[in-house]
């Protein structure tokens, strides 16, 4: 592996920000992991244009989003298009100008790499050969949502996308729900609503929460409110633009006694089938709803 990056090309290494040019030296032979704005342009930081004006290419999800970026402050690094469904047929490319001493930078469309997105295979990879791997901090939509939206902070947990199809969707919501942090998820715009009835139902329809939409953009918004509101809020509402849901952390409720539960599950068994009934108790008293529903079973063979 060779110490000292080639010459660079005529007219590389340089970028523009308002309106002066500026120059950088070569960087160390390294997979560069840098983060790009989200929406405001504005936000990039110096490091990540003198990161991507000293690196021998680009590897990004899709050329035409990035090239807005590289126009906008003058970076002639050539790009190199990088996703899930090409990664085995670029990867090579990417870990030969690694062994040719360059330094690659690697961006998502927006926001931070890795976050959500496959790339950490690459990084693997990188490492795996030996090579050194950089973060280059910036920002990152589930973070600047938290910071804005008043829910709790100290204990955080990054969910991405839930599963499109129901029955993974509700699993994995039933997985989430006691978890005693604020919850994180990416949504896209259609599913909006019908997520949040969802959540609404599995978390509980008093969890606090927050839709932050269009982060750092011209109509960024949050929507603040209790699940159950903004399910109603967004129901059959068309929704635009990038779209991330914050739910505060589950209260903290004491555990039902037996002759407790057994009057709950009684009562709620009169009107409505076992299942129903565990899951509307399990949500009231906080206990496990696999242990509930044993219980409404036995309550209910009683009875028959």
């Amino acid at each position: 592996m060779g110490t000292d990056s080639p010459p660079a090309p005529a007219g590389k290494n340089r970028y523009s920000l308002s309106e002066h040019a500026f120059t950088v030296p070569n960087l160390e032979p390294a997979l560069y992991i840098v983060s790009t704005p989200i929406g405001n342009l504005g936000d990039i930081t110096v490091r990540a244009l003198e990161t991507l004006a000293a690196s021998s290419l680009i590897a990004c999800e899709d050329t035409r989003v990035t090239s807005t970026l590289t126009q906008k402050f003058g970076l002639k690094t050539p790009l190199l298009p990088y996703h899930e469904h090409n990664a085995d047929k670029q990867r090579p490319k990417i870990l030969a100008e690694l062994e040719a001493g360059r330094a690659v930078a690697l961006v998502s469309d927006a926001g931070t790499p890795l976050v959500s997105d496959p790339g950490y295979r690459l990084v693997r990879d990188v490492t795996a050969a030996g090579f050194k791997v950089v973060p280059i901090p910036g920002a990152s939509a589930p973070l600047a949502g938290l910071v804005a939206s008043g829910l709790p902070s100290d204990t955080v947990l990054f969910a991405g996308f839930l599963p499109q199809k129901g029955g993974p969707k509700t699993r994995r919501l039933e997985e989430l729900a006691k978890i005693p942090a604020t919850l994180i998820f990416f949504e896209s715009p259609h599913r909006t609503g019908a997520t949040l009835e969802t959540m609404a139902d599995m978390l509980g329809p008093e969890r606090e929460a927050v839709v932050a939409r269009e982060l750092t953009k011209r109509f960024e918004t949050f929507e603040r409110g209790t699940l159950s509101d903004l399910a109603e809020r967004f129901r059959n509402v068309p929704v635009k633009g990038e779209i991330v849901i914050l739910v505060g952390p589950p209260e903290e409720k004491p555990e039902a006694e037996a002759s407790d539960l057994d009057a709950l599950l009684e009562a709620a068994l009169a009107d409505m089938p076992v299942s129903a009934a565990a899951k509307k108790i399990s949500r009231a008293t906080g206990l496990d709803r696999n242990e509930v529903y044993k219980r409404a079973l036995d309550l209910k063979s009683g009875d028959d």
